[in-house]
């Protein structure tokens, strides 16, 4: 199975940043990881809270682990919370089902091959920081 390569997920990490720091947005903190969870790569701004480390990894761990990006883990804990609430609990409480869990893919129909986890502004500002790194690494995001 294909996964993200370092220089990707480097390019994913620092193109994200920029795009953050183009738009304004507050200090970020980007995970890039595997399919199987594992992290490649991950950084926090300068002025980024200290905890970010685990919100990233749990918006990326969550939408690797259930194949669901974080908008659709949002709208599935909104709607079935007890659902969310089993799986949180058989991860470790590791899910942070929101958006910024993004899902990668090296092709439009192609099997996923890790997830970005990005956080520090609102959600859907970190979905667009996502989005254009994950681009910029010539990968495919699905928010």
């Amino acid at each position: 199975m294909m996964q993200p390569t370092l220089d990707q997920a480097r390019t994913i990490v620092r193109d994200t940043l920029a795009k953050g720091h183009s738009e304004g947005f507050k200090p970020l903190s980007v995970v890039v990881l595997d399919a199987g969870g594992h992290v490649i790569a991950f950084e926090r701004e300068d002025g980024a809270a200290p905890g970010r480390f685990g919100i990233a990894h749990g918006k990326a761990y969550g939408a690797v682990m259930l194949g669901l990006p974080g908008t659709a883990q949002m709208a599935r804990a909104e709607n079935q919370a007890y659902f969310m609430a089993a799986i949180n609990g058989v991860y470790g409480g590791k899910v942070v089902p929101v958006p910024g869990g993004i899902l990668l893919r090296a092709a439009e129909d192609g099997p996923v091959i890790g997830a970005v986890g990005v956080t520090g502004d609102t959600s859907d500002n970190d979905v667009v920081a996502g989005l254009a790194g994950i681009a910029a690494a010539g990968l495919i995001g699905q928010a």
